[in-house]
């Protein structure tokens, strides 16, 4: 079994598709990487020898991938919510960022209210 970036590769799929398991890598990204690597994608994981994995790895280290793009992407949406823009309020709040519809949908990323702070009362 190929381990490239901590994640297990799956052994019975094409090298193409096992490629997309790694957080950051699609199908076009993992099909870049092979022919970068001199990979055949038709090739099982399973299939491939210690050469071609040591080939593949070196590409994937070039790309942003895995617990690298999780942080840097986490970074950015903490630096909107500081800042205060539009998106930082959205993801404060649990709304949805991205112009989606709040009247019907959205009840998932709404959820149950949450209490915020307990007021006292005036006496």
């Amino acid at each position: 079994m190929a381990r490239i970036k901590g994640v297990d590769l799956p052994n019975d799929k094409r090298i193409e598709i096992a490629l997309t398991y790694i957080h950051g890598i699609g199908r076009s990204l993992s099909n870049q990487i092979l022919k970068d690597a001199k990979v055949d994608i038709n090739k099982r994981a399973k299939d491939l020898d210690e050469d071609e994995v040591t080939r593949i790895r070196d590409e994937v280290s070039k790309h942003l991938v895995e617990g690298d793009l999780r942080r840097e992407v986490n970074m950015n949406i903490k630096t909107k919510m500081e800042i205060g823009n539009y998106e930082g309020i959205r993801h404060r709040r649990g709304l949805p960022v991205r112009g989606q519809s709040t009247k019907s949908n959205a009840k998932t990323r709404k959820g149950r209210g949450r209490v915020v702070a307990n007021k006292k009362k005036a006496a």
